[in-house]
């Protein structure tokens, strides 16, 4: 099978589980979420490796796999934000104290510690706004008098929906038009014309968002003007997030991440911009929601 054929296969069975799971909500989302957190730390710690510097893994995906879990279990951010901090502050403690056991100080013990905590909050606490963007709409009761199951998934899909369509809109006019390299010595493909198309397409998604959203979340704090200026913005922060991961990659050496998903590379190839518009897009929302006029 040619590497397109690999992506549409995966993306055939990839698209439709994260619908299904997203519509289902609750505990499948979080540990769906763990899951891929616990992959991302170890894909992040293997590009370390190549680096020079060995993490502390296992210590590091399980908390990476918690973050979400911890979601998923207290899905608002002022109960999360408590338990997320009690558990990087315990990671770096018991971190060090790893270091004291088990590396003496010709073996990075500063480096491993660093890029130990890095790996979890890179993949875990991004993936950890999963779960409470899904429970944001039934949190701030952004829903109609009859909730509709349909309210969380669409929440996720400002993040997803912005981030998909504006990479979208950058391949396909970087291709045809793009001259002259955004990051060339990180990401030479990327070019100008590129990061405006995509910003487009970004901004676009956000205003079809709003469009789709506006009867099954009346009360979400969004009009068409501001749906779209946030989706520029996700899409700014996607374009943040696919340059670090490919930064990365670039100080290992390496093309992908990993090979889980055939023709897509690893776990952090798929989250690349997703760690950056998942927190963006959390914030973004409970911040013009903040600022919303109280009646």
């Amino acid at each position: 099978m040619s590497e397109l054929g690999k992506r549409w296969a995966v993306a055939g069975v990839g698209v439709p589980l994260v619908v299904i799971l997203l519509y289902v909500g609750g505990w499948p989302v979080a540990v769906f979420a763990s899951a891929f957190a616990a992959l991302g730390a170890r894909e992040c710690y293997r590009l370390a490796e190549r680096a020079g510097v060995e993490a502390l893994d296992v210590l590091g995906a399980v908390c990476a796999a918690a973050l979400p879990l911890a979601a998923g279990w207290r899905p608002t951010f002022a109960a999360f934000a408590p338990l997320a901090l009690g558990l990087i502050g315990t990671l770096c403690v018991v971190g060090l104290v790893a270091a004291i056991a088990r590396r003496g100080p010709a073996r990075k013990p500063l480096e491993a510690v660093a890029v130990t905590l890095f790996g979890t909050v890179y993949a875990g606490l991004s993936l950890a706004f999963v779960p409470l963007l899904h429970e944001m709409p039934a949190a701030r009761g952004w829903t109609s008098a009859t909730p509709s199951a349909w309210a969380g998934l669409l929440v996720v899909a400002l993040p997803l929906a912005t981030t998909w369509i504006g990479d979208a809109a950058a391949f396909f006019a970087g291709r045809a038009w793009g001259k002259g390299g955004l990051a060339p010595t990180i990401s030479p493909n990327k070019s100008w014309v590129g990061v405006w198309a995509g910003l487009a397409g970004a901004g676009g998604a956000g205003l079809l968002w709003w469009a789709i959203t506006r009867d099954v979340l009346p009360s979400q704090p969004l009009g068409p003007v501001t749906a779209a200026a946030v989706g520029v913005f996700l899409g700014i922060s996607a374009i943040l997030g696919d340059l670090a991961e490919s930064l990365l990659k670039r100080e290992a050496g390496v093309k992908d991440s990993g090979t889980l998903f055939p023709g897509h590379g690893g776990v952090l190839d798929r989250l690349d911009a997703l760690t950056f518009t998942l927190p963006m897009a959390y914030a973004a929302l409970a911040l013009i929601a903040a600022l919303e006029p109280t009646t």
